[in-house]
């Protein structure tokens, strides 16, 4: 949507975001619509998708600072032409979700923000695992009860 980029920008749904560093490259993904950054929601963010004392990098939001609870934290301002030394991945996903909306789904509707960011999450999370998916399928048919019609 066009206007104000960033938090705060009106008609626009907040995301937090999580992504693991795995040196030169990204690890998991955890992408989550919240209705506003408040400490209650990066708290469920936190509980849902990190694990405990694992040591996170946010920017300086004030709201972030509930991560200190049980996380190893560490929180920076830092200016602009920084950020990709202070957060790689993040602004990385942020790009990579944004041209996955725009080519997969041609723009989005405000309606499913959540739907949106949990399958661009699930086909991240599983992009190394392409070899696997026949055999994964399999097991499933496998293990699957019948479905039973009368």
């Amino acid at each position: 949507r066009e206007g104000k980029r960033g938090r705060g920008a009106a008609g626009k749904t907040p995301v937090l975001i999580a992504v693991e560093s795995k040196g030169k490259r990204a690890g998991f993904i955890a992408m989550q619509a919240v209705d506003s950054v408040c400490h209650e929601a990066v708290n469920d963010f936190v509980a849902r998708h990190l694990n405990a004392q694992q040591e996170v990098h946010t920017d300086g939001l004030a709201a972030l600072n509930i991560i200190d609870n049980t996380q190893q934290h560490e929180a920076r301002v830092t200016p602009s032409e920084l950020v990709d030394e202070w957060l790689p991945w993040v602004h990385i996903a942020i790009g990579n979700l944004k041209a996955f909306l725009l080519g997969t789904f041609h723009g989005v509707s405000g309606k499913y923000p959540q739907e949106y960011l949990s399958e661009f999450c699930y086909r991240f999370n599983r992009r190394k695992m392409e070899k696997e998916i026949p055999n994964r399928r399999l097991n499933l048919a496998i293990i699957h009860a019948p479905v039973h019609s009368y």
